[in-house]
């Protein structure tokens, strides 16, 4: 919406962790090697391309944030090489540095220990009580972007260690999605047996059981990196996570002066020493905001406006 707003024509992609690119855009529907991500991301560039072939284009930007960012480094790499696209700039929004160090402070919080939930009460007990309890207050049901902010305003607010949980648990939700997802397009059977036949009326609750028992070190460990193994001779964990993660880019995202980097410092995706990387890689090419969290103020018009600059400039 900012860049289109802006004059640019705009293309947006899903996630290579979305079940609709992991279903129809996936060459092996198991994502989390971030080389492959952008093999896949750069042939659907191409093709939509192709699907404008009358469009005139001057030139050509690449912008991507969370996973997205770190995507786009990578789709910027293998543009290098390919070609196709010579991007004029390239912007990462609050990417992640080290992979496994951000699915693992993400993963950690669905684990906090919150006050008030016990075997009786569960936590989605307690949020829709509260949630209850606001809405009956105010009289009415407004859902819009303006909720969170004034839910969190009123005295049904949820506290640090709820909110961590929440968003613990959204995540361990859509890594049960990802897991699913490429158990089940590539028949592994580790959450839905091979031949079990799947239609529209299937109940999908047990796989979904399933599949919430598994958190993102469940995936990479059986699924992500026996696929990269069989692939590519790989070897240990640790040497999976250097290949996908910027340190594999360190020296190409140091010399090239065309992509910079905007992040927070309170982002919790960041782990020990990311900022330290990002200063040192990207120097002034690298800006770093006091306060935001991860993406939270992406739509600030001191950030938009650092954004269409870095494109303008």
């Amino acid at each position: 919406k900012l860049y289109y707003g802006a004059g640019y024509h705009v293309v947006q992609l899903s996630s290579p962790t979305s079940y609709d690119f992991m279903s129809s855009a996936s060459r092996f529907a198991t994502p989390g090697v971030s080389t492959d991500d952008a093999e896949d991301i750069y042939r659907v560039m191409q093709a939509i391309r192709a699907q404008q072939a009358q469009l005139p284009v001057t030139d050509y930007y690449l912008t991507g944030y969370s996973l997205g960012a770190l995507n786009a480094a990578f789709v910027s790499k293998l543009d290098e090489t390919r070609r196709s696209f010579n991007f004029k700039k390239v912007l990462l929004l609050n990417p992640p540095v080290n992979l496994y160090t951000s699915i693992s402070n993400l993963d950690k919080l669905v684990q906090t220990n919150v006050k008030g939930i016990n075997n009786t009460t569960t936590f989605y007990e307690l949020v829709l009580a509260k949630l209850t309890r606001y809405f009956r207050q105010k009289g009415y049901i407004d859902l819009n972007d303006a909720l969170l902010f004034d839910f969190q305003q009123s005295k049904q607010h949820l506290t640090n260690e709820q909110m961590a949980m929440l968003i613990g648990t959204s995540f361990r939700f859509s890594s049960a999605d990802i897991a699913f997802t490429s158990d089940l397009i590539n028949r592994r059977g580790l959450i839905t047996p091979p031949k079990f036949p799947i239609s529209e009326g299937t109940s999908l609750t047990p796989f979904l059981k399933r599949a919430l028992q598994c958190d993102f070190d469940c995936y990479l460990t059986e699924q992500v990196i026996p696929m990269w193994r069989a692939r590519t001779d790989g070897g240990s964990l640790l040497q999976l996570v250097d290949q996908v993660s910027l340190y594999a880019l360190k020296d190409y995202l140091h010399s090239n002066t065309k992509i910079a980097v905007m992040h927070n410092a309170d982002d919790v995706i960041l782990g020990s020493g990311d900022l330290g990387f990002l200063r040192k890689t990207f120097g002034d090419r690298l800006t770093v905001y006091p306060y935001g969290g991860h993406c939270g103020n992406l739509n600030y018009r001191v950030n938009t406006d650092a954004m269409l600059e870095f494109f303008r400039g």
